[in-house]
Parts: C-alpha cells; sequence; structure tokens
C-alpha cells in the first residue's frame, strides 16, 4: 500500500469518526432538551394528561362546541403532548376528573366558558379575578389591583400560568384568554417558548404570565407580547368584596402519583 492511498484512507476514517461523533453529540443534545421539556411539562414518555376543553358562549352554541380558534389550539396541544411521547384525554370542562396531580392537565379558556379554569383561579392563583359581562363579552383580567380589558385597537390578553401541585404531583397549565385568538396565542406561546420557560422558572415551579396580543385582526395568535410576570401579584390572597360571588370551589387534592 502506497503512502498516497494510505493517508485517504486514514482521511476517511478520520472523516467517519468526526461524524460519527457529531451525529451522537447532537442526539445527546436533542434528547437532554426533551428530556427537560417532559421534566417541566410533566410529560413523561407513556404518561397521559388531560387537555380540558371549554365550550363555545356564542348564543345558541351547543355545551359541547367549541370555537375554530379554540380548535386550533387544540390541534397544537396535541402535537406538544405527541412530541413528548405521552398521550392525550380531550374532556369537556365540566366532566373532568375529580383530583389534582395525577396527571398533567392543559386547561384553556376563560372562567365563563370553562368551570374547570374557574376552579383552578380561585385555589392556585387567588390574586386573579376575571370580570365578564355577558351582554358584550368583557373579559377583564384583573391582577394585584390592576386590570386588563380587551380591547379591538389596543389588543387582547391572555394569562399563562403553571401551577405546581401538592406532594410533587403533575403540574397544571391554564391558558386563560380574552378571546378565541387570544387563547390560541397563549397556547402557541407555551408550545415554542417552553424550553425558555423551562431554564427560567425550572421543572417543578410555579409562575404566571400576563401575554397580550397587540393588533389580533391583522396577526392573529402570531404577535404576543410578554406584560409581566405577575407571579407574585397572582399568588396573593385580597379580601373579598362584599356580595362578590365565588370564583370556584378548590380542586381536592389527593396524593400524588409517582
Amino acid at each position: 500500500m502506497t503512502d498516497s492511498l494510505l493517508n485517504v484512507l486514514l482521511g476517511l476514517v478520520a472523516s467517519a469518526i468526526s461524524a460519527a461523533l457529531g451525529w451522537l453529540g447532537q442526539s445527546l443534545r436533542r434528547r437532554r432538551r426533551l428530556d427537560r421539556a417532559r421534566a417541566f411539562l410533566g410529560l413523561p414518555a407513556g404518561s397521559e394528561c388531560l387537555i380540558v376543553v371549554n365550550r363555545s358562549i356564542g348564543t345558541g352554541a351547543h355545551p359541547r362546541t367549541v370555537t375554530r380558534r379554540d380548535a386550533y389550539a387544540l390541534m397544537e396541544l396535541a402535537a406538544l403532548v405527541k412530541e413528548c411521547g405521552a398521550h392525550a384525554d380531550l374532556v369537556a370542562h365540566d366532566a373532568a376528573p375529580r383530583g389534582l396531580g395525577t396527571r398533567t392537565e392543559l386547561c384553556f379558556g376563560g372562567p365563563v366558558s370553562n368551570e374547570r379554569m374557574a376552579a383552578h383561579l380561585a385555589w392556585g392563583l387567588p390574586g386573579v379575578t376575571i370580570s365578564s359581562d355577558h351582554a358584550v363579552l368583557d373579559n377583564t383580567i384583573t391582577v394585584g389591583g390592576r386590570s386588563y380589558t380587551a380591547d379591538p385597537e389596543a389588543g387582547e390578553y391572555v394569562l399563562l400560568a403553571r401551577l405546581a401541585t401538592p406532594e410533587g404531583g403533575r403540574p397544571v397549565f391554564l391558558i386563560c384568554g380574552q378571546t378565541g385568538i387570544a387563547n390560541h396565542a397563549g397556547v402557541r406561546h407555551l408550545v415554542t417558548h417552553h424550553r425558555r420557560l423551562a431554564r427560567r422558572y425550572g421543572t417543578d415551579g410555579t409562575f404566571a404570565l400576563l401575554l397580550k396580543v397587540p393588533n389580533p385582526a391583522a396577526y392573529g395568535p402570531d404577535v404576543v407580547e410578554q406584560v409581566a410576570d405577575v407571579t407574585a401579584r397572582a399568588l396573593e390572597r385580597g379580601p373579598t368584596p362584599p356580595g362578590a360571588p365565588a370564583r370556584g370551589v378548590p380542586v381536592p387534592a389527593p396524593a400524588a402519583t409517582a
């Protein structure tokens, strides 16, 4: 074997080894990112989760119908669950099983259209109130005394939150928007930025973010701005005004599964 042929063979072997090491490194990085996402979302491979669906509040709507925008949001949530290798169980807001922490829960829609959302807000984010005027569908989000009202020109708001459950159970994610577009925007923000959120808040923490859809008529759910991290204010339990209606019943929390 000549020196030239030997050099060629050595170069091919070195290239093959470098390619294999690069592929292995990329695979390990992808696996670590997936493991972090699974830990943050509470979706280990083969696990089950609940996607709690709200109802359409349009005039004459059937109690089991959802809006077109909420259907789009459902598809994106289902894709995120599938990416983690988990399985989703779609349940109506008034038919969700009792308990908390046994399975990850992805709950979206305002408390007017989602009874489960009302319960989660009352239990996990007592500093958040959402008033609704059924006549004009005015869902005003109030956090720590500051109110945010949907406006066709100023934009719409959505509360995106992760609630840690007792005894290290699976988390609850809340996507509470003022409109269907806001719900969709909140879901898309979670799907797109869950890795960044995991780095910032860890895989077992509670947080609440207020997001804004600045021009839903022009951009739909594609443009989202973070207004504020409202975690501290959302966790504060303020005094209940005299005569104010209850916002929900705290959800019972049985022992979480391992």
